[in-house]
């Protein structure tokens, strides 16, 4: 007989249907999980410290999700319901990011226990955790956002932050093969991908992350993954949000898209040298194909 599903409890609220926010660097996730945040009844989380150890600790190293026993479950559900709590001062552990997100001044909390219905993350790289968040969450709503691939190497690249993986030093004599966070398939690789250019290095990236978005696609049922193309999104976020609020089955604020930093559709125009732009879609050309960026 198959076990009761978990039931987890936070600020004795009963956490049904989070919703989780899934997609590569600067892929627009961000502007989502902004939107979600700011809308009635949600308590959004993006970074905290509890939820991104465990999240880094995946994608470094994916066979710890594998491991038998439930392990990655427990901790992962753990690290959501830590993050999830709703106390005086909470919002003074959430990064800049979270904090802006929600429009938080003071030290929060960003949400009141009597007003949240709905529970959901946002941190990045939350992608290379969706096996584990389904078994931990099996009423779970994944939204995953795509992106033109050269538009977010370019985004990437100027980004300090998001650049500090590149560094040969990430390839250690642990990396665990294949490697979807850096998107390098055999050791063999390790020399050529500590060589490569960092505009290959974010292609290898994007790659590697569309193709988990693309397995997700065939192994989650309707109801439960939505893709959002970041640019339908940029052009028409009244109807991309009318879309999100009918799959979440809840109403999600547009207003919060209006005045944010959102990355620019075509950046890579600007963005990206010439050879720089021909290294991502050589690299990614398939997928740039598959997707209609090509």
């Amino acid at each position: 007989m198959r076990p009761p599903p978990h039931i987890l409890v936070v600020n004795g609220i009963k956490v049904r249907r989070p919703v989780f926010v899934l997609g590569a660097p600067h892929s627009g996730a961000d502007l989502l999980a902004r939107a979600l945040k700011r809308s009635p009844g949600f308590h959004v989380t993006i970074g905290r410290a509890a939820v991104a150890h465990v999240v880094y600790a995946f994608a470094r190293r994916p066979s710890i999700m594998r491991r038998k026993g439930g392990g990655a479950v427990r901790v992962l559900r753990d690290a959501l319901a830590e993050a999830w709590q709703i106390v005086p001062g909470a919002c003074a552990e959430c990064p800049a990011a979270c904090r802006e997100a929600g429009a938080v001044t003071g030290v929060g909390p960003c949400a009141s226990p009597g007003t949240v219905v709905r529970f959901g993350d946002a941190s990045p790289d939350l992608l290379y955790s969706a096996p584990v968040l389904l078994q931990a969450f099996p009423d779970a709503r994944f939204v995953q956002f795509i992106r033109d691939g050269r538009d977010v190497a370019a985004d990437m690249l100027a980004d300090r932050t998001s650049m500090a993986w590149a560094r040969p030093g990430m390839l250690s004599d642990e990396t665990e093969f294949p490697n979807p966070f850096l998107g390098v398939n055999a050791g063999e690789h390790r020399d050529k991908w500590s060589r490569m250019d960092a505009a290959g290095k974010c292609a290898l990236r994007w790659r590697s992350a569309v193709r988990l978005s693309a397995a997700l696609r065939q192994e989650l049922p309707r109801d439960q993954l939505l893709t959002v193309r970041y640019e339908d999104m940029a052009s028409s976020p009244a109807e991309t949000i009318a879309t999100v609020s009918e799959f979440v089955e809840s109403r999600v604020s547009t207003v919060a898209l209006y005045g944010a930093a959102a990355p620019r559709v075509g950046a890579w125009r600007t963005g990206l040298e010439p050879p720089q732009a021909a290294l991502v879609e050589k690299i990614a050309k398939d997928e740039l194909v598959r997707l209609g960026y090509l």
